[in-house]
């Protein structure tokens, strides 16, 4: 347990997008589920979540619900006590907040965690959740800084730390603190959310409690932070865990150059690296090279072949002679001999492309 840790706090885990950036990889798999760094990505997040003193999960679910109590099970595995509940039609983050507070057994002045599941984060929730607590706050919110704020919702604080405004994405933001998707609500707040009804949090709840005159505390910091929602990002996100750039109780290996399952068959002349993690089954063979990339389970990487910064998804095969950077290929497809993809193409589950000597990419 870490120093900062708050025992017998509950959570809400919010895991109830499609996850259409991820496409063709979430089609048949929910993305809080696709392995990274050799586990499904919620496991890391089970695992931190635990190591600050969270006992009891709630899990927000409405897309391809039915999978993850079969990978996740009653928790006792992760030392947690896990509670499944479902929204039959999308609810925004509020209504699925909302819905999932149903299976809480927090008092009304409790704190109570809520993790977007699509974000890897190093900072310190237990010292968000004292932060709450101390300032006796509505809600507190972590922010995050980040390069081109362009790109997000900017949320500016007073010199207090008090949330003033949630402004929509700008060429002009005027900070580059941005929501990074972990909160800290007190319950009752939590239990004033309209019922069965679509909310948005940042576009209702938090400007609604700003309005009235409560407390949205932000809690800022610099730690390593991460939406992992683009193939870009997902990749980066398993290579930096295999690397040891973010720390994780669950990772299941020690962190250094790449990262192979039990069962993975990596030819000692295969040139594994960067942080590549090697699912199990999966087969690397001779003269292979596999660079800052996801290769999931069975899938098989053939003599002379190249993958650098990719992901294949379950039983792909990636043929002799090809070559595939910066792209995404689907459960069982095959990318035959002497095809380059590149920049950012992806290849759907199933899809068989032969053997060509043209080079396919995102701008051809």
């Amino acid at each position: 347990m870490t120093e900062t840790s708050v025992p017998g706090l509950e959570a809400i885990l919010l895991v109830g997008g499609q996850g259409t950036r991820l496409r063709p990889l979430t089609l048949g798999t929910p993305k809080p589920l696709l392995p990274t760094a050799g586990v499904p990505f919620l496991a890391h997040q089970l695992a931190r979540a635990r190591s600050f003193g969270v006992r009891r999960i709630v899990f927000a679910t409405s897309y391809k619900a039915a999978m993850f109590e079969p990978v996740f099970g009653d928790g006792a595995e992760f030392g947690l006590s896990l509670e499944y509940m479902t929204e039959e039609t999308p609810l925004g983050t509020g209504g699925a907040i909302r819905n999932a507070a149903e299976g809480l057994t927090a008092a009304p002045t409790d704190p109570v965690l809520v993790l977007n599941g699509d974000i890897l984060s190093g900072h310190d929730i237990g010292d968000q959740v004292r932060t709450h607590l101390a300032r006796n706050a509505a809600v507190t919110l972590h922010l995050t800084e980040v390069d081109d704020p362009t790109r997000f919702g900017c949320v500016p604080t007073d010199d207090d730390g008090r949330v003033t405004a949630f402004l929509e994405k700008t060429s002009n933001p005027v900070t580059n603190r941005i929501n990074a998707g972990c909160y800290v609500f007190t319950r009752s707040v939590i239990d004033r959310i309209p019922r069965d009804e679509v909310v948005s949090v940042e576009r209702e709840t938090f400007p609604g409690l700003i309005e009235s005159g409560e407390l949205v505390l932000g809690y800022h910091d610099r730690t390593y932070w991460l939406d992992v929602g683009t193939p870009a990002a997902f990749v980066q996100g398993s290579r930096d865990l295999v690397l040891g750039r973010l720390a994780s109780p669950a990772l299941p290996g020690p962190t250094g150059d790449h990262l192979a399952l039990d069962g993975a068959d990596v030819s000692p002349e295969a040139k594994v690296n960067n942080g590549s993690a090697v699912g199990s089954r999966a087969v690397v063979e001779a003269g292979a090279v596999v660079s800052g990339s996801v290769l999931s389970d069975e899938c098989v990487v053939e003599a002379g072949a190249t993958v650098t910064d990719s992901v294949l998804g379950r039983g792909a095969r990636v043929c002799s002679g090809a070559v595939v950077r910066d792209a995404v290929i689907g459960d069982g497809a095959v990318v035959g001999p002497g095809n380059e993809l590149q920049a950012g193409i992806r290849v759907w589950p199933g899809v068989r492309l032969p053997a060509c000597a043209v080079r396919w990419s995102s701008d051809i």
